[in-house]
């Protein structure tokens, strides 16, 4: 049995389309999946995290991998859409070994119009297999501003470029779930 921890992007919690159709997928293909509300979304139910919160976030998702753990999984995987996502790749930059895997939806690479300020500072340190996944018209990266920060990590990665999608991962949530199971299990 493997086990994932999924959770959500800045203006949104646990209960979100896109995490509940990729929960879904791998609760089908035999994982347990448990979404999780980041800290900052538990303390207030409405608005983005504010500045010092990425530090409690973390250590929340540190936290639910650690009892992951407790029920003997084969492996423990982490994911996140968006600003989730780059928490979870953090954390396992911080502390190498402490999952299997990184599921990263929609990772905000950097903030929409200001491609100078890039978000790639722990990838150098990044060891754990990650699998993006990119809608082709999102505001956080082009594909190829993408492609080029990946060949920083040290680990194995792939991307699913999404044709045609924003940040959102466009419409099609249920098939593009299946694709990202697919894609993650082979990873």
């Amino acid at each position: 049995m493997n086990y994932l921890i999924l959770t959500h992007g800045a203006g949104s919690n646990r209960n979100a389309p896109l995490l509940v159709a990729v929960a879904n997928a791998f609760a089908s293909a035999g994982t347990e999946v448990l979404r999780y509300d980041l800290a900052f979304r538990q303390l207030r139910p409405h608005g983005p995290p504010r500045p010092g919160d990425a530090e409690r976030d973390r250590a929340g998702l540190r936290e639910q991998v650690l009892k992951a753990r407790e029920k003997k999984p084969e492996r423990v995987w982490l994911g996140g859409h968006s600003y989730g996502g780059r928490q979870a790749s953090i954390l396992a930059a911080e502390t190498p070994g402490l999952v299997e895997g990184l599921l990263l939806l929609s990772y905000p690479l950097h903030p929409p119009r200001k491609p100078e300020q890039l978000r790639t500072a722990h990838f150098l340190k990044l060891e754990t297999p990650a699998l993006f996944v990119h809608g082709s018209r999102d505001e956080f990266a082009t594909a190829g501003e993408l492609k080029q920060a990946l060949d920083l990590i040290p680990a194995r990665t792939q991307l699913i470029e999404v044709a045609g999608a924003g940040h959102d991962l466009g419409r099609d949530r249920e098939g593009l779930a299946l694709r990202i199971v697919e894609a993650f299990t082979a990873l």
